[in-house]
């Protein structure tokens, strides 16, 4: 992030606060934190069609804070990125302070990831093992609240449950005691990939908290999304794989509608997205509407120009 970048993209929505959205009543359509995808064209995309939030991948605190080249490849915004959430991965109060304040004047706030499950992650002391410090989780959360200058720059955190729900509860009480802003529950536990998502505890959790929560995991429509809000009753839905495959899903779309697939291509090439990514959203967003032979025709394309060429041939408005 060069100064003169930096100074192009401070957003005026970001008055357009999360927090307020979260007490309107109205359902908040929530675009997930996820490592290579919700970056900036992605964001860009599905911010087009009634996401209301968008969070980045996640970030590691440490390296961010450390490395201009890593801050400068991690996060990228721009005037329309808004409202808008960082989420780092950190152990360490002032390092995830420190990372909160360069984000602080071009974004909404941070989360703290406190719900990924990947062994990488855990063994450096991130993400999931995190439901088991609460007390780290407070003192983070404490360090950000006082050294961020900014009131209204609010401070998340995204967990998974515990098989004893009451330890997610005191969790949950604990960061709520602190000046947690919301909390976004993955309704599965660390070692549970694929099984259903507990929303039955999602729902306890909100009824024993009065911070906003969010609910995740396995929501792949705007009506699944609807129904799980009024089933946990819950402030806002948080949706990741859902989006991948129909970015489009909260605007009402039961499929990736083709005006998608081609806004995809426009702000991708528009934003410079390496091929690789470019692609990759791409073969999830027609997953549902290709047959078997056009998928494998279609992912083996190996460079910008075939694929436009392909979608000319097989997709053209």
């Amino acid at each position: 992030m060069s100064c003169d970048y930096i100074k192009t993209t401070q957003c005026q929505g970001r008055l357009k606060d999360p927090l307020e959205m979260f007490h309107s009543g109205n359902l908040v359509k929530i675009c997930a934190p996820m490592v290579r995808y919700s970056k900036l064209a992605f964001r860009t995309l599905v911010r087009k069609y009634n996401c209301d939030l968008c969070y980045t991948p996640m970030i590691v605190a440490a390296d961010f804070v450390r490395s201009t080249k890593a801050r400068d490849s991690e996060f990228t915004t721009n005037k329309g990125d808004c409202p808008l959430i960082v989420q780092f991965a950190a152990n360490d109060a002032q390092l995830l302070s420190d990372a909160a304040r360069i984000v602080c004047p071009y974004a909404n706030g941070i989360d703290i990831n406190c719900g990924c499950p990947q062994r990488w992650a855990i063994t450096e002391g991130y993400g999931a093992c995190l439901i088991n410090k609460p007390e780290l989780v407070q003192d983070m959360v404490k360090q950000v609240r006082s050294q961020v200058e900014n009131p209204n720059f609010s401070v998340s955190i995204k967990i998974r449950i515990h098989d004893d729900l009451t330890r997610t509860i005191d969790l949950c009480r604990k960061a709520e005691a602190t000046g947690v802003s919301w909390i976004t529950v993955h309704g599965r536990n660390i070692e549970e990939r694929h099984q259903p998502v507990h929303y039955d505890a999602i729902k306890i959790i909100k009824e024993n908290l009065s911070i906003p929560i969010i609910a995740n995991g396995d929501i792949k429509s705007l009506k699944e999304a609807e129904n799980v809000q009024e089933m946990t009753g819950t402030n806002g839905i948080m949706v990741a794989r859902g989006l991948l495959a129909n970015p489009a899903m909260f605007a009402g779309y039961k499929e990736t509608p083709l005006k998608c697939i081609w806004d995809w291509v426009d702000i991708a090439l528009e934003h410079g997205t390496p091929f690789m990514c470019f692609h990759h959203h791409l073969m999830y967003m027609m997953e549902r509407i290709t047959s078997k032979q056009e998928k494998k025709m279609f992912n083996s394309l190996s460079s910008t120009t075939a694929v436009l060429d392909y979608l000319t041939d097989h997709y053209s408005m």
